[in-house]
């Protein structure tokens, strides 16, 4: 289908890839900064449409019209069942990885096989992030840290790993370093977002830490922080942070540009958690962010600190 034929609203086009893929300006960490060589740039933006897709299935928040479920194989009416998208998904994925016709459907899919292909990927990765949005769809709470840990495991570490088999860099202590740093942002992430999540009925916070500082669900829908519900975000913030600086020697483990990326990500990670304790750690009202001046002294002194 030609990309530059008009379309009625909702039927599949590669339009719904460059919605995605157009989402990549809003997050929270580069995902393929101008630095980086064209060819891992192009690389990380087809790892990023697929890590999107599968975001977006899973909470729901797809273009309107079911494109997407077309796309995948379904009924447009099924765009709205989750798990049916997801296990679609899936099976689009494996037609990425296998020789067989017919190809993949989606052409967010499609981009992603060269990708898959030079540089030698394998499905476990991506298998992990559909299964994590799998998980949000039966589980909502977490009992304790581990629970959360392994759940970070399948919805943030796989795109560390992705990105060392991208640029070529895969060890087993880089992959231990880059776990630690992915867990890490996806808890950040998670103490960002607690009233929105609050919002989709799930919590992060671990259910063991939340009566350790008698926190209750109630307190969490409060317009803003209770002295407990700080205490306990200081308390994950601290956490995560320790992860940040175990993981961070990853960045001094490669050279070039591709250490100024890993640096972005550390320090984008560290601004992040400054930006909580500035609010006094009250993520209620909404995430706190940080600014891009303190974003860049980050990421210096993360250089300059693992260089």
């Amino acid at each position: 289908m030609s990309r530059g034929t008009a379309e009625a609203p909702g039927r599949p086009t590669d339009a719904q890839s460059r919605t995605v893929l157009d989402q990549a300006a809003h997050e929270n960490f580069p995902v393929a900064p101008f630095f980086l060589p064209r060819a891992w740039r192009g690389d990380l933006m087809a790892v990023y449409g697929f890590a999107r897709l599968v975001d977006d299935i899973g909470d729901g928040d797809l273009a309107p019209g079911g494109g997407d479920a077309v796309l995948l194989g379904l009924e447009r009416t099924q765009s709205d069942d989750r798990l049916a998208m997801l296990d679609a998904l899936e099976a689009d994925l494996h037609r990425v990885f296998s020789d067989r016709a017919p190809g993949p459907r989606h052409p967010l899919m499609r981009r992603l096989g060269p990708t898959v292909r030079h540089c030698a990927l394998t499905p476990e990765p991506f298998v992990g992030l559909i299964e994590a949005n799998r998980q949000d769809q039966r589980v909502s709470r977490y009992a304790g840290y581990a629970d959360l840990a392994a759940y970070c495991e399948l919805s943030a570490n796989p795109v560390g790993r992705l990105v060392l088999g991208i640029t070529g860099t895969t060890s087993p202590e880089r992959i231990r370093r880059s776990d630690e740093i992915c867990t890490a942002l996806q808890i950040v992430e998670h103490l960002q977002d607690v009233a929105e999540d609050l919002a989709r009925d799930r919590i992060y916070l671990p259910a063991e830490d939340m009566a350790q500082f008698g926190v209750t669900e109630a307190d969490l829908a409060a317009p803003s922080g209770s002295a407990a519900v700080r205490a306990l975000i200081a308390h994950e913030a601290a956490r995560a942070g320790d992860l940040l600086d175990a993981g961070a020697p990853l960045v001094g483990s490669v050279h070039g540009r591709l250490r100024l990326l890993l640096a972005g990500f550390v320090g984008g990670g560290r601004a992040a958690l400054r930006a909580v304790a500035a609010a006094d750690h009250d993520v209620l009202p909404g995430p706190p962010k940080p600014t891009k001046l303190s974003l860049l002294r980050e990421v210096g002194a993360t250089l300059r600190r693992e260089g």
